[in-house]
């Protein structure tokens, strides 16, 4: 049975995942910042004006606890809140421009680890395992959409 779990797809997507998040929070830690700061950064560059409820949603975690990260990212001059132009209860979060330089620094940090995790997979393999990976992606969100999991028996 232990082989059988060393082959274990979840098991598998787990460990390498913990194992990425264990060491992107080393090299955050050593630019005096979080994984979670990493994130926000990286997801403001993408799509500027995100409010700090859509952030909380895609990062998995309270409002109250993106109100923090972002207060500490303000107060650090690389993000700033806008008050949303229909509804005045929402602040919209948009970089600085001393965050860009940072997430120059901060997305060379994560290809430098993707390339080192990858360093031993052929293009071929890297472009499997995406195309895969995003084929699980889409069949884990249908099931969140509603899709029931059990196969239909043909009528």
């Amino acid at each position: 049975m232990g082989g059988e779990l060393k082959r274990d797809l979840f098991i598998l997507m787990h460990d390498v995942a913990r194992l990425i998040r264990v060491e992107a929070d080393r090299r955050a830690k050593r630019m005096g910042m979080t994984r979670a700061q990493w994130g926000i950064l990286r997801h403001l560059e993408n799509t500027p004006g995100r409010s700090q409820k859509e952030l909380a949603d895609i990062l998995e975690v309270e409002p109250i606890t993106v109100a923090r990260l972002v207060d500490r990212l303000e107060a650090a001059g690389m993000v700033e809140r806008r008050a949303d132009e229909q509804d005045r209860r929402i602040w919209r979060l948009h970089l600085l421009p001393p965050a860009h330089q940072l997430l120059a620094e901060i997305n060379h940090e994560l290809q430098t680890l993707m390339d080192f995790i990858g360093s031993n997979l052929s293009q071929e393999q890297r472009d499997v395992m995406v195309d895969g990976l995003l084929r699980m992606k889409a069949n884990v969100l249908s099931i969140e959409n509603g899709q029931d999991l059990a196969p239909r028996a043909a009528e």
